[in-house]
C-alpha cells in the first residue's frame, strides 16, 4: 500500500470516531408520547426541563438532588427511596417498574419506549438509563 491511502484510511477512521463519540456526549432526552421533549440529562447528571432550567441532578451513587442540592429520592441498586428511605418502588432489570405494594406500574423497554400498566405508550428515553427513566415517568421525583 502507498502512503497516501495509509494516511487516508487513517483520517478517516479518526473522523469516524470523532463523529460517533460527539453522539454519546450529547444530552440524554426524556419525551411524551407526542414526541416533544420534557427534559434532557447531560453528561454530568444535570436534567433540565424544556425551557433549559436546572430541575434536578442525578448523582453517580443514585441520589437524585433538587436544584439547591437537597435529596429528593436515591436509586439504590433496583430499589427507588424517597428522602425519608422510604421505598417507593422498584425497577426490575427487565424494566418492569412496580410501586411498594408489588403493583405494576409500567415498563421502560430496552429501545426507550415506556409503556403503563396499560400497555399505552407514555413516553420515550431512546439512551437514558432505564432506572433514570422509570423514576422520572413512574415515580415523579424528577
Amino acid at each position: 500500500m502507498n502512503d497516501f491511502f495509509v494516511d487516508y484510511m487513517k483520517r478517516l477512521i479518526l473522523t469516524i470516531v470523532m463523529i460517533l463519540s460527539l453522539g454519546s456526549i450529547q444530552a440524554q432526552t426524556i419525551r411524551n408520547s407526542n414526541n416533544s421533549v420534557l427534559v434532557t440529562i447531560n453528561s454530568n447528571g444535570e436534567v433540565r426541563n424544556s425551557n433549559n432550567s436546572l430541575v434536578a441532578r442525578i448523582n453517580s451513587n443514585g441520589d437524585i438532588k433538587d436544584p439547591n442540592n437537597r435529596l429528593i429520592a436515591k436509586i439504590d441498586d433496583n430499589t427507588v427511596r424517597n428522602s425519608n428511605n422510604s421505598v417507593l418502588g422498584y425497577i426490575n432489570n427487565d424494566g418492569t417498574v412496580k410501586n411498594s405494594n408489588l403493583s405494576v406500574l409500567g415498563r421502560v423497554y430496552s429501545d426507550g419506549t415506556v409503556r403503563n400498566a396499560n400497555n399505552s405508550v407514555i413516553g420515550y428515553a431512546k439512551g437514558v438509563p432505564m432506572k433514570y427513566a422509570a423514576v422520572y415517568f413512574f415515580f415523579n421525583l424528577i
